[in-house]
């Protein structure tokens, strides 16, 4: 019994407190809800890199893959190892960009979703399927010009991205493209010197 009025006393005092803190406060309008935690903005140009970029990185994977078992040299398959190393976690944030922003994702699946070429620097389904078919140093030739034409086109759709996107992670994977792929498409330049 003797902790059920101590426990009422508490109670009683903490409500007289409350009554009395409430009456020292002037009257005027209660205070505004924080604001909510949204996600930063994005816009069109900021989808359009999303969408495009997928499958310029997909066909770049399909392109690295083929290098994998048709390269005659080591340097090309170490290069074409480290593309695909970066570009598929690339794929899953684009990918998780346009699920948040509930924007269609394109007609992806390497390069026949877009004929080839509907994006700058994307190979036509002719230019994959002669470089599929040739080995060795030929191959080696042939992937490191379509390579640099691929990375040439995918730092200019990043370049836009960073000018005129407004997503601010979207604008640092672009700048993140724009050195590493151009850091790239120099070693490449250098490696067909040596081929």
């Amino acid at each position: 019994m003797k902790h059920a009025r101590t426990g009422a006393a508490v109670l009683g005092a903490a409500l007289s407190l409350s009554f009395l803190a409430g009456c020292g406060q002037a009257e005027g309008p209660a205070p505004a809800a924080p604001p909510a935690q949204t996600a930063p903005a994005h816009n069109d140009v900021d989808v359009m890199f999303a969408q495009g970029m997928m499958p310029h990185h997909e066909q770049a994977i399909e392109m690295s893959r083929m290098a994998a078992q048709n390269a005659g040299s080591q340097q090309v398959k170490d290069l074409a190892a480290r593309i695909e190393a970066a570009q598929g976690p690339e794929i899953d944030k684009l990918n998780g960009w346009l699920r948040d922003w509930n924007a269609q994702q394109s007609g992806h699946g390497g390069h026949g979703g877009h004929g080839g070429h509907a994006m700058t620097g994307m190979m036509s389904t002719d230019e994959m399927a002669s470089l599929g078919r040739t080995k060795g140093p030929e191959f080696d030739q042939k992937f490191l010009m379509l390579m640099i034409k691929h990375h040439e086109g995918a730092v200019e759709m990043a370049r836009t991205e960073v000018e005129k996107g407004r997503f601010p992670d979207a604008q640092q994977m672009a700048r993140e493209i724009m050195i590493s792929q151009q850091s790239e498409i120099d070693s490449m330049r250098t490696m067909l010197t040596q081929h």
